[in-house]
């Protein structure tokens, strides 16, 4: 999905922008966002909720393309002028998790790489930025959810590259908020929820791991709580206050397992077809289903600071679960 607006504006330097933003906030005039990723389950999602005070400009790749670095900054100074955004939101990254231990190249251009690019293009516009992170920059050996000040240690290709990113979107731009988040499910795409439904209309049995723990979040709910933020960032008399790490996810906690059991139970109960009994449904562990990259066993993350700073109480996974099983069952995709 492709919402770039076309409209015409003069050219200006940065910090006579700003103020012209500025001055639309201020009067609570529509406050326009560039979304990178925008095909991608956030990226939908934050064009599908956008409240009427925001004005949503979503890039495809076709428009910017993290993966080529030579044109990337080109390409996007060029659509900070045309589009003059109060926002960046960086919802696109290379999310194959498996593959990237083969395409590592790739991976670490698009993640690690291409964030620092767009947050430096971003600062030379006094342009606040938001950045989507992940648990996988955990190793999953710490019992209790994980903080923002924990040290960070990632098994994998994926989480390495991620965890590059953060530091180059922090060291690129003093207006950037690293966001990070998991086990993200929409109706949207390619994930777990849409795999565990398919297969649970082909199988009569299913094996799924229990032993990784952490939080299924709805794309819908990041895309509701992205904008709750900026309104925070908008009205803010020091953006900056706000600037930093937080951890953005659902509430509650479950097993790849106990999610697969409850989505395909609340399906079963809402009329979808299912071909595999509920108590077909297997555990199996990490070890009996080995996978090219390792992921944290426990990747619980504390969301103490985001409902600190900006007052957001995040809803329970299982809340974001019937969502979408209803948005799919209306086909609102």
């Amino acid at each position: 999905m492709n919402n770039e607006s076309q409209t015409d504006h003069p050219e200006t330097n940065g910090r006579s922008q700003l103020s012209d933003n500025m001055t639309d906030q201020n009067n609570h005039k529509t406050c326009r966002v560039l979304v990178t990723g925008a095909t991608g389950q956030l990226g939908r999602s934050l064009a599908a909720c956008c409240p009427p005070d925001f004005d949503y400009v979503g890039l495809t790749r076709q428009d910017l393309d993290l993966g080529d670095l030579s044109t990337l900054q080109t390409k996007l100074q060029a659509k900070i002028e045309a589009v003059q955004p109060s926002f960046i939101l960086n919802t696109a990254a290379y999310t194959a998790v498996d593959q990237a231990e083969s395409e590592v190249e790739q991976a670490w251009c698009v993640n690690g790489v291409a964030p620092g690019l767009v947050a430096a293009v971003a600062a030379r516009y006094q342009i606040p930025i938001l950045h989507y992170s992940t648990d996988y920059v955990f190793d999953g050996q710490k019992s209790d959810p994980y903080t923002e000040a924990d040290p960070t240690n990632p098994l994998s290709v994926y989480g390495r590259s991620k965890l590059a990113g953060e530091y180059a979107v922090t060291a690129g731009n003093d207006l950037s908020l690293i966001l990070r988040t998991s086990w993200v499910f929409s109706q949207y795409g390619h994930n777990f929820l849409k795999t565990m439904l398919r297969l649970g209309a082909e199988r009569d049995t299913l094996a799924v791991v229990s032993d990784q723990v952490g939080a299924p979040t709805s794309a819908h709910w990041l895309a509701q709580t992205t904008y709750a933020m900026l309104r925070t960032l908008r009205d803010s008399q020091l953006p900056t206050q706000y600037a930093g790490l937080y951890h953005m996810t659902a509430g509650g906690h479950t097993s790849w397992h106990g999610y697969a059991q409850y989505l395909l139970t609340q399906a079963q109960e809402m009329g979808f077809e299912l071909r595999v009994p509920i108590d077909q449904v297997l555990m199996q562990t990490s070890a009996q289903y080995p996978t090219p990259a390792a992921r944290p066993l426990m990747g619980r993350l504390d969301t103490t600071r985001l409902q600190t700073a900006f007052g957001i109480e995040p809803e329970h996974w299982q809340t974001g679960v019937q969502d979408v099983l209803m948005r799919l069952q209306k086909c609102e995709f």
